[in-house]
């Protein structure tokens, strides 16, 4: 990865503060929010389905991308989910679609391929486990926790990624990325971060950021994993814990400049 590169996004990001539209769940919904604002995006967590279509077009007007993340279930929010994906594709609004605990039961694993089905995303991102479950609805998670490496998801991602014509992200210890034919990996990272509930959700959010201010899913993507592990370090410097690294991982995204990029990459 090369500073330049990544800093271009970062600085399109906050120069347009594109609007990710978060269908999220009620565990993530302020630390994902708070985490777009940081690195310069606007977020927006809407979930009724009567305004989909109007919130999905204001998303198309100013500039932005869509998020889909299955964590807190329900029929009314599956619904709204399906009409969001829709009204996107139609108007060329990117679409992230995170399998939350895809594997943990039936119903939702089923969603997921309901979901995926009528409108294939731009982007999935999941942990190995997810990203398996989707491939092969016999894979089983422990709850929304990966039991499996990245390394174990290969295959399963690139076989997503053709499947839909998409960029499938797995997170892990190193993250991979590909869009079924290249495969780009981020090996950094720092051990605490799978402690922070929510972490793999906001890479989802700062997926959808990257998203909507680069045309091309398999760089934005690769761009969102490298800011992730990038401040994950930096915040994993100076935590004390879990409970600390949360706090200085959102004023990582917030103070991530060139010269940082240059010093890290």
């Amino acid at each position: 990865m090369e500073a330049p590169t990544l800093w271009q996004d970062i600085a399109r990001i906050r120069e347009q503060a594109p609007l990710v539209h978060s269908i999220t769940n009620y565990v993530v919904m302020n630390s994902t929010a708070n985490a777009l604002l940081a690195l310069g995006a606007s977020p927006v967590m809407a979930h009724a389905e009567a305004e989909m279509a109007d919130m999905v077009g204001l998303t198309h007007t100013v500039g932005g991308a869509l998020v889909i993340n299955i964590g807190t279930l329900s029929p009314a929010w599956v619904a709204g989910m399906g009409q969001a994906m829709r009204a996107a594709a139609q108007q060329s609004v990117p679409i992230i679609f995170d399998p939350v605990g895809a594997g943990a039961t039936p119903y939702r694993t089923r969603t997921c391929a309901e979901l995926l089905s009528q409108t294939p995303p731009t982007i999935i991102r999941g942990n190995a486990s997810e990203i398996m479950a989707l491939s092969d609805a016999t894979t089983t998670t422990k709850g929304v926790d990966s039991n499996q490496s990245t390394d174990a998801a290969r295959e399963a991602a690139t076989q997503l990624a053709r499947a839909y014509s998409c960029v499938v992200s797995v997170s892990g210890a190193t993250d991979l990325i590909t869009d079924g034919e290249a495969t780009r990996t981020v090996p950094r990272g720092h051990a605490l971060m799978p402690r922070v509930t929510g972490l793999g959700c906001t890479a989802s959010v700062l997926t959808g950021a990257f998203a909507a201010v680069n045309d091309d899913p398999l760089a934005a993507a690769e761009h969102a994993m490298w800011v992730m592990a990038l401040c994950g370090e930096i915040a994993g410097e100076q935590a004390q814990g879990p409970g600390s690294l949360q706090m200085h991982f959102i004023d990582a995204l917030h103070n991530l400049d060139e010269d940082a990029l240059k010093v890290r990459l």
